[in-house]
């Protein structure tokens, strides 16, 4: 989401600004006092309408199709494969592990572990950890020969979670990319911290997109709680947004997106125009 920042002595001559920058129509986000270092002054956060529109849509994401996958000759649906990709730190494997159990995303679903990370040291003993503690099966693959046998193991399964290696933007090991196009998840999610500086998501979204990331999931939103470039972040992006998490807690720490990005606003979902 683009977000203007404008400054002024009074808030009359900012919001004229405003206007006269993005329409009558403009949208504040946010006002607050700042120092310049020589006195005080108003400054207006602000977007344009069809921003706000659009920051929306990317909330309002479909719940996951679950059991919709089936060809004439299967006695059941295909699993609900949803994969987590993204840079390294992002909390892909803690996620997986709170998507798994959490009342609001699939909980109380038949739900298996795909690990492809067998990169990073401890990364599968993670994984295996929250498997075990949640008497869920996990399939670990190390090339593509074993995916056939993961995936027939796993076929009782309602939903499949995959936990990818972190790799950032000059990652140069892409065999677990292509072991990924060969399983052609339903979904593929992004996984971003909160705290990423948004020029450096905006590479990340270009590149990960490229390799088929569908969705983003924002993490670590309890470590820049009320931060308006949250939202800016989630809107740079511009992936459809289901869930964020907020927290460390196995499963408390997943929500809904909505709430808590529209939060980082400081804007009820209603528009408030200047």
């Amino acid at each position: 989401m683009r977000l203007e920042a404008f400054r002024g002595r009074d808030l009359a001559t900012v919001y004229m600004e405003a206007r006269r920058t993005l329409g009558d129509n403009a949208v504040v986000l946010h006002s607050h006092t700042v120092n310049d270092g020589l006195r005080p002054m108003i400054e207006v956060l602000a977007t344009a309408p069809s921003e706000i529109r659009r920051f929306h849509q990317l909330l309002s994401t479909a719940p996951p199709a679950i059991g919709s996958r089936r060809l004439p000759n299967e006695a059941r649906p295909r699993p609900f494969q949803i994969a987590l990709v993204g840079p390294t730190g992002a909390g892909k494997t803690t996620t997986a592990a709170k998507l798994a159990v959490h009342a609001q995303a699939f909980g109380g679903r038949r739900v298996g572990f795909l690990a492809l990370d067998t990169y990073r040291a401890g990364a599968v003993e993670q994984l295996q950890g929250y498997a075990d503690a949640a008497e869920l099966p996990l399939e670990i693959v190390y090339d593509a020969t074993e995916l056939a046998g993961a995936r027939r193991r796993l076929a009782a399964c309602e939903v499949i979670i995959i936990d990818t290696p972190g790799r950032g933007l000059q990652g140069k090991d892409r065999a677990w990319r292509r072991l990924l196009r060969e399983i052609g998840p339903s979904e593929t999610h992004l996984v971003v911290p909160a705290t990423m500086r948004i020029d450096l998501a905006v590479d990340l979204h270009r590149e990960y997109t490229a390799a088929g990331a569908t969705h983003a999931l924002l993490t670590k939103l309890d470590e820049v709680p009320h931060d308006t470039t949250v939202a800016q972040l989630a809107g740079q992006l511009g992936l459809p947004i289901r869930w964020v998490t907020d927290g460390q807690n196995i499963p408390a720490d997943l929500q809904p997106a909505g709430p808590l990005l529209l939060e980082t606003l400081e804007v009820a979902p209603r528009q408030m125009a200047i």
